[in-house]
């Protein structure tokens, strides 16, 4: 059996793939906030693709490979195929947006978020071994099937404390603090799950094939960028409390509970109705006896 390490570069690699867990949790918290307050399906559509690119993409997949880089066994080199690695991210991503969806359709329920949390952890667990998988090197890969289920239960549990802390945070220090719970959750089952591997040696089989792990960095990059992009939007489209008083006051008079509505004209105490009138088609001038002027 091959020796593992999992610290090449010691603790910069668990730091830097905790501090992105902890930016995606941040980011995707904040616009899955957004799909609460959106006034429309396209505009929930739109904060809940961004919320699952942040938890999905940034949280969970950068984070991963982050970690990955950290990530050495002994007589052997380690690439990546690079279209495993895709499904990877694709995983992740449409594993998050599908729980959000499930939870954020209608009256939020102990039924609705099990049914997220276990779809969406097995999706996040099915992203790291499909991670996992990717990897090329001179031997055949093993795993302990205790911990290989343990870390399944860490990121089904991990899935659905996000969920519910996604439908339900919402002031900035509760996020804050959420987002550092979420990033020891996404690294407890990584790490979890990396302690079930074990690699077996055998001889050179020939040059391998896929990518160097170095080269992973880019689409790190990328995510991080993407994710910082997508939290500087949702801060900027963050509704003022003159946006909520506004939609406050129109909703009310929808509802009849101001003066105005159901084709009652509102209070009319200096005539700036009756003023506004005058010069238009059809409206007489009003005489002297009419304005009280003599």
């Amino acid at each position: 059996m091959a020796e593992i390490n999992h610290f090449e570069y010691g603790w910069i690699t668990p730091t830097l793939s905790y501090a992105l867990s902890v930016l995606g949790s941040v980011i995707g918290l904040v616009c899955a906030g957004r799909i609460r307050t959106a006034t429309g399906a396209g505009q929930r559509a739109w904060w809940g693709l961004l919320a699952a690119w942040s938890l999905g993409g940034t949280a969970i997949w950068a984070m991963h490979f982050m970690a990955m880089l950290g990530f050495a066994v002994e007589g052997t080199r380690i690439r990546y195929d690079v279209p495993l690695t895709a499904a990877s991210t694709a995983i992740a991503v449409a594993a998050v947006g599908i729980g959000l969806a499930i939870v954020g359709t209608g009256r939020l329920s102990a039924v609705r978020l099990i049914a997220g949390g276990l779809f969406t952890g097995a999706g996040v667990a099915a992203m790291h071994y499909t991670g996992m998988a990717a990897m090329r090197l001179d031997g055949t890969l093993g795993y302990d099937r205790a911990r290989v289920g343990l870390s399944v239960a860490i990121a089904v549990v991990a899935a659905t404390v996000a969920l519910w802390l996604s439908m339900t945070v919402r002031r900035g220090l509760a996020i804050a603090v959420s987002a550092l719970v979420m990033g020891i959750a996404v690294n407890g089952m990584h790490f979890t799950g990396m302690s079930a591997l074990s690699v077996h040696p055998h001889e050179r089989r020939g040059e391998l094939t896929g990518t160097e792990v170095g080269s992973l960095l880019v689409p790190i990059i990328l995510a991080v960028v993407f994710g910082v992009v997508g939290l500087v939007y949702a801060l900027l489209a963050a509704p003022t409390d003159d946006d909520r008083a506004g939609a406050a006051y129109l909703a009310a008079r929808q509802d009849g509970a101001v003066p105005g509505a159901a084709g009652e004209p509102a209070p009319d105490p200096v005539g700036l109705r009756a003023r506004s009138t005058l010069g238009q088609p059809g409206t007489p001038f009003p005489s002297r006896r009419d304005t009280g002027r003599r």
